[in-house]
């Protein structure tokens, strides 16, 4: 055991170094990018706030953020600044931030798929149907997490294309689903109800 200590022992001796070492630096780095991430929500807060003193004040804000901040702040940023636009009466400048997100590869799935459904929300009114729905597909997907929305505004769609029978029947789907939101369920059974009239 000697032997093998003076052998091998100050290469123990050192992986443990190593290994404590990695450990303490591990932690240290994980508190500094949470006291980062904390500084950064609270900034991006800030941002959101300014908009009291009106939608323009929170834009000029919002862009500012977005030079200073991470990939997954900026974003939340830049949907923020749609919705104040939108707010403002500038629907197409907020559609098209929300479909520059959409298409951004570098930006986490979850918020590019939730720009899309902002897009299309966004165009209900006046936007070509089809094309809406062929955007809102693959969200209506059983795991996306925005399956309902996008069901929802698909029955819309429909409606407004003059297809009624479809838009009874999505928005039954949607009454009978048990794991809707109760909200949705509640205004797609209405719907439904409506729709069902005129078949």
């Amino acid at each position: 055991m000697e032997r093998l200590f003076k052998r091998y022992g100050g290469l123990a001796i050192a992986a443990a170094v190593v290994l404590i070492g990695g450990t303490a630096g591990y932690n240290i780095w994980s508190s500094w990018q949470r006291s980062e991430r904390v500084e950064d929500t609270a900034a991006l807060v800030a941002a959101v706030d300014a908009a009291s003193a009106g939608p323009q004040a929170g834009i000029d804000a919002l862009n500012a953020f977005v030079g200073r901040s991470d990939a997954d702040m900026a974003t939340l940023a830049r949907l923020n600044e749609a919705a104040l636009l939108a707010r403002k009466g500038d629907a197409a400048a907020a559609v098209g931030i929300y479909d520059g997100i959409a298409a951004d590869t570098g930006v986490a799935a979850v918020y590019r798929d939730l720009a899309t459904l902002l897009s299309v929300m966004r165009q209900l009114d006046g936007g070509d149907p089809a094309a809406l729905v062929a955007r809102l597909q693959p969200l209506s997907a059983d795991t996306s997490p925005w399956r309902f929305s996008a069901r929802e505004m698909e029955a819309v769609l429909a409606a407004r294309a003059g297809d009624r029978e479809r838009a009874h029947t999505l928005f039954q789907q949607l009454a009978d689903d048990a794991s809707a939101p109760s909200g949705v369920r509640s205004r797609a059974g209405d719907l439904a109800a409506l729709y069902g009239k005129t078949r």
